[in-house]
């Protein structure tokens, strides 16, 4: 009877654009797997997510090398990344904001993840979205996300919502992006502020100890004078005895 043995290796990797690296080499050298080959199966199943980091899953049967290749929803933060053209989140998202996103964004997001999510319908997917904007930076039809979380329970974005809109018109692209620019320009100004008294902060720790070193000659000064009139006092008690005599 063969003794057949599985692999299963889980990752997140760029659709499309699977890089070779010593953590596969380790796993799949010692199996016999041609890497190369696991490689191209990857980026041929994930070539439609392409710019996105997705999940796979690659089942390999070491004994015929067979190899199975699961590819998973990416992650929220990707697809609103992939859908709003940046790079990366903000790393100081109470203070840096790195986008202005519209609702019609938003759902188009909700919609591509809602049969990953446990939100049981497509509203409820919305506010799971608005979530992960907070943790990245990014602003919601000029607003923070609870704040239009908070809309959407009142009914605010209903018609949008239940119509599955996910086209912005250009007009509102503009306007997004004009209160966007104040935005990034209000947070350059407090940055250059900050940057400005931490130099000045700096550069007065470092003339401190200068002046301190400066007036220590004065004080060895002071206490060698004392020195020198103490003898003049000692003396002066040997006269008056001679005085006396």
């Amino acid at each position: 009877m063969v003794n057949i043995k599985k692999m299963q290796i889980n990752l997140l990797v760029e659709g499309g654009n699977m890089q070779p690296g010593p953590a596969l080499s380790q796993k799949l050298g010692p199996a016999g797997i041609n890497i190369g080959q696991v490689i191209s199966k990857v980026n041929d199943a994930t070539k439609n997510f392409k710019g996105i980091k997705v999940p796979v899953e690659i089942d390999i049967d070491t004994a015929t090398k067979e190899i199975e290749i699961k590819v998973f929803s990416p992650p929220v933060s990707e697809l609103i990344k992939k859908e709003l053209g940046i790079e990366k989140g903000s790393g100081l998202q109470k203070k840096t904001k790195v986008a202005n996103a519209s609702i019609e964004q938003i759902i188009s997001v909700s919609k591509t993840k809602l049969p990953n999510l446990l939100s049981r319908n497509l509203k409820a997917a919305v506010k799971s979205v608005l979530g992960s904007c907070i943790s990245l930076g990014i602003l919601v039809e000029n607003k923070h996300p609870l704040e239009v979380i908070r809309e959407i329970e009142a009914g605010k974005y209903d018609k949008e919502i239940i119509e599955e809109k996910t086209e912005t018109s250009e007009k509102k692209k503009k306007e997004l992006e004009e209160f966007f620019n104040k935005v990034k320009a209000e947070q350059e100004r407090i940055k250059q502020q900050e940057e400005a008294a931490k130099a000045a902060a700096e550069a007065a720790a470092t003339t401190a100890p200068a002046e301190g070193a400066a007036a220590a000659p004065a004080k060895e000064g002071e206490a060698a004078k004392t020195e020198e009139k103490k003898p003049e006092k000692e003396k002066k008690p040997e006269k008056e005895k001679k005085e006396k005599k």
